[in-house]
């Protein structure tokens, strides 16, 4: 057993060297830490922006959706406001009271009010797509500047 402990330590001369190997080891490891500085730390916040870029760029993707299927919408009503303004003008012809000749008149401007919502909605949801295609376009451009950064910094922080 004796000479198991013996062969474990080694020489004094021995243990300063690898005393002083692994001073120099960890001067290095301190020296990267101070060059790196805060580039780990610019390199997340840069991957946390994108992500949350995409996340909104995808959610002004989703209201882009819904906007266009409203002009759809829209453009439905005023097709069949349109018809049921051509039926009621028929059914005018062939009227037999003033009641009836009233109630058809108020459809019709009933209908030609809905055509007129429906065409103001329209334009409404026009402009919001412009609107809503002009903030997609800002939010790619800035995160594809990000990603430029984001590979800028990476590859730094590999060098290093």
């Amino acid at each position: 057993m004796a000479k198991k402990i013996k062969k474990n330590i080694k020489s004094v001369g021995d243990q300063l060297k690898a005393l002083h190997e692994l001073q120099t080891i960890d001067t290095k490891v301190d020296k990267i830490r101070i060059i790196r500085g805060e580039l780990p730390l610019e390199v997340e916040d840069l991957e946390d922006l994108i992500v949350g870029l995409k996340a909104r760029l995808e959610k002004f993707e989703a209201e882009l959706g819904v906007i266009n299927e409203n002009l759809v919408a829209n453009k439905n009503t005023i097709s069949l406001a349109a018809d049921a303004i051509e039926k009621y003008e028929i059914q005018l012809k062939n009227i037999k009271n003033n009641r009836e000749f009233t109630s058809l008149t108020k459809e019709v401007e009933y209908q030609n009010l809905e055509i007129q919502l429906a065409e103001k909605k329209a334009a409404q949801n026009e402009a919001n797509i412009i609107h809503k295609k002009e903030i997609i376009s800002a939010c790619k451009d800035q995160i594809n500047e990000r990603n430029e950064e984001l590979k800028l910094k990476s590859n730094e922080l590999g060098e290093i």
